[in-house]
C-alpha cells in the first residue's frame, strides 16, 4: 500500500520592534536572565496592557506581503492554558477575527509551481524561556515574554519534506526582506510547528495527524519531517491508529517523542481580551503599508534575470537573502561586472565566511572593497589566483585591496621583455615539450603555462605569457 504525505505548518516569527507587544520593555536578545522585564509583561495585578502600534504595522506588512487579506476589525483574546514560562498562565493572542486571512505562497520544487495556502496569520505574545541545564535544576527566564509575533497557519497543501522546506525557506525570505523580522533562527525569531498526517494514496479523507513543535531550523524541520512520516507508516502497517499528540523533536538524537495529546481549540477556553480593545484598521492605512513594501524576493530575482543578464540559477542564489541581495547591488552600483561579482559572491565568500563562522549579515568586507578587487583582476593588476589570496587577506585584516597587493608584492608581471627571458629558459629546459608540440600535441602548452606560473609565483598575466609561449615555440621550431 503507497501513503501520501500531508503536511500543514505554523510558523512563528518574533517581529522587529525595538519594545514588546504590550509594554516598553525592550525586545534585544542575549541580555542577562529576567532583566527585561516590567509587571506588565509578568501579569501583575491590575495593570493594563497598551498594544504596541508598531506591532500592528509589521503584522499587515507580513499579511500583504504573503497576499493576505487584512481584516479591517480584529481583536485580541486570552488563550488560557498553563505555560511554565508565562507568569500570567494564559497567552494574549487572536483567536475567531485574525488580522490576515486567506494568503498564498508559490513555491516551486523538482521544476514543478504550488500554490501553498495561508489560512491566517495572527498576533499574539511570546511566551518565556525554561533553561534546563542548570545544577539547581529547571530555571525560568522571562525576558522574552511579551515579545510579540505574528503566526502564519497554513492549509494542508504540502506533499513532502522538500516542499515544506522551501515554502519554510520562501517565507523567511520574504519576511526578512519587508522588516518585519530578522528571522534569526538560531537566536528564536523564527520557529516551525509541523501537522503532519499520512493517508493512502488517491484518499480525499486526511489521517490523524501529530504536531512537532519549535523546529528552529530547515534542517531540523527536514529530519522531523521524514522522520514522523516514516513513524506513522510503520504504525498504520501494524494496524496501530494515529494517536493525535503534540510531539517533541530532538534534533541530536534524529528522533520524536510524545510531549502531550493535542488541543483543540475549545481546550484553550478562549474568550475576547477585556483590557484591550478591538483593532480597527482603515483602508487607507492598508493602502500606505502596501505601497511602501519593497522589492520582493520573486520581482527581484526577475530583475536580476532581465536588467544584469544573470542565469536563473544566479539570480536564484543572490536573492535568497536580502543581505545578500543589497550587498551584490551595492557592489554593481560601483562595478558593473555583474555575473563576476555573481560568481565572487556564490563561489569564493562562501568557504571563507564558512571558515570564520559568520554569516553575510556580519561579512567583514565592504561591497566596494570587493568591487576594487575586481577591478584589480579585470584591469590585469593581478590574475584570478592571486585575487584569491587578497580577498582571504581582506577577511583577515579587514586591508583594502590595493594596499594588499602593494604590501605582498602581487602585481602581475605583464612585462613582455621579462616573461619572453624566463619563458625561453623554460622552453630550452623542456625539449620534451616542445618535441610534443611539433608532433601536434597542444596540451604540451599547458604544461610550459604552468611552468612559467611556477617560475613567477603566479604572478604572470596568463593572457601575455600564453601569446609569448606560442611565439617561442614556433621560433623553436621554426
Amino acid at each position: 500500500m503507497e501513503y501520501e504525505m500531508v503536511i500543514g505548518m505554523e510558523i512563528h516569527v518574533e517581529l522587529g520592534t525595538k519594545t514588546k507587544i504590550f509594554c516598553s520593555c525592550p525586545t534585544e536578545f542575549g541580555q542577562d536572565e529576567n532583566t527585561h522585564t516590567c509587571p506588565v509583561c509578568l501579569g501583575m495585578p491590575g495593570v493594563l496592557p497598551v498594544l504596541n502600534e508598531k506591532v500592528v504595522e509589521y503584522a499587515t506588512r507580513a499579511g500583504l506581503a504573503l497576499n493576505c487579506e487584512i481584516a479591517h476589525f480584529s481583536k485580541m483574546d486570552r488563550k488560557n492554558y498553563f505555560y511554565p514560562d508565562l507568569p500570567k498562565a494564559y497567552q494574549t493572542s487572536q483567536f475567531d477575527l485574525p488580522i490576515c486571512t486567506g494568503g498564498v505562497v508559490e513555491i516551486e520544487v523538482d521544476g514543478m509551481k504550488k500554490d501553498i495556502g495561508i489560512t491566517r496569520i495572527h498576533i499574539e505574545e511570546d511566551a518565556g524561556k525554561l533553561l534546563h541545564e542548570s545544577a539547581e535544576g529547571t530555571l525560568v527566564d522571562v525576558n522574552r515574554c511579551g515579545v510579540p509575533l505574528v503566526e502564519i497557519v497554513t492549509e494542508p497543501d504540502m506533499r513532502s519534506a522538500e516542499e515544506a522546506r522551501v515554502f519554510a525557506e520562501k517565507v523567511r525570505n520574504i519576511l526578512e526582506y519587508t522588516g518585519v523580522s530578522d528571522c534569526k533562527m538560531q537566536e528564536g525569531s523564527m520557529r516551525f510547528d509541523v501537522n503532519l498526517s499520512m493517508r493512502e494514496k488517491g484518499a480525499t479523507v486526511l489521517g490523524t495527524r501529530t504536531e512537532m513543535k519549535n523546529l528552529n531550523s530547515f534542517r531540523a524541520l527536514v529530519r522531523a519531517v521524514q522522520y514522523e512520516s516514516k513513524r506513522q507508516i510503520i504504525e498504520l502497517k501494524k494496524g496501530h491508529k494515529i494517536i493525535q499528540e503534540t510531539r517533541k523533536w530532538d534534533d541530536t538524537k534524529g528522533v520524536s517523542s510524545s510531549l502531550r495529546s493535542k488541543e483543540e481549540a475549545q481546550d484553550y477556553r478562549y474568550f475576547p481580551e477585556p483590557d484591550l480593545v478591538p483593532i480597527v484598521i482603515e483602508k487607507e492605512y492598508i493602502e500606505k503599508i502596501k505601497s511602501e513594501l519593497p522589492e520582493l524576493p520573486e520581482a527581484k530575482k526577475q530583475r536580476y534575470i532581465d536588467e544584469y543578464k544573470l542565469p536563473e540559477y544566479d539570480a536564484g542564489v543572490l536573492t535568497a537573502s536580502g543581505v545578500t541581495a543589497r550587498f551584490f547591488e551595492e557592489a554593481v552600483s560601483l562595478y558593473d561586472e555583474a555575473k563576476q561579482i555573481s560568481n565572487w559572491i556564490m563561489v569564493e565568500i562562501p568557504p571563507l565566511l564558512k571558515e570564520k563562522e559568520l554569516t553575510m549579515e556580519n561579512i567583514p568586507i565592504k561591497p566596494a572593497q570587493l568591487a576594487e578587487l575586481l577591478k584589480l583582476v579585470k584591469d590585469g593588476v593581478i590574475n584570478g589566483t592571486s585575487g584569491k589570496e587578497v580577498l582571504k587577506e581582506m577577511f583577515n585584516s579587514g586591508k583594502n585591496p590595493d594596499e594588499i597587493v602593494k604590501e605582498q608584492g602581487l602585481s602581475q608581471v605583464s612585462d613582455t621583455g621579462e616573461l619572453e627571458a624566463i619563458i625561453e629558459k623554460i622552453v630550452a629546459d623542456n625539449p620534451k615539450s616542445l618535441e610534443d608540440i611539433g608532433a601536434g600535441n597542444e596540451k604540451a602548452y599547458g604544461f610550459l603555462t604552468g611552468q612559467v606560473m611556477k617560475a613567477t609565483k603566479g604572478k604572470a598575466n596568463p593572457q601575455v605569457a600564453n601569446k609569448i609561449i606560442r611565439d617561442v615555440v614556433a621560433k623553436h621550431l621554426g
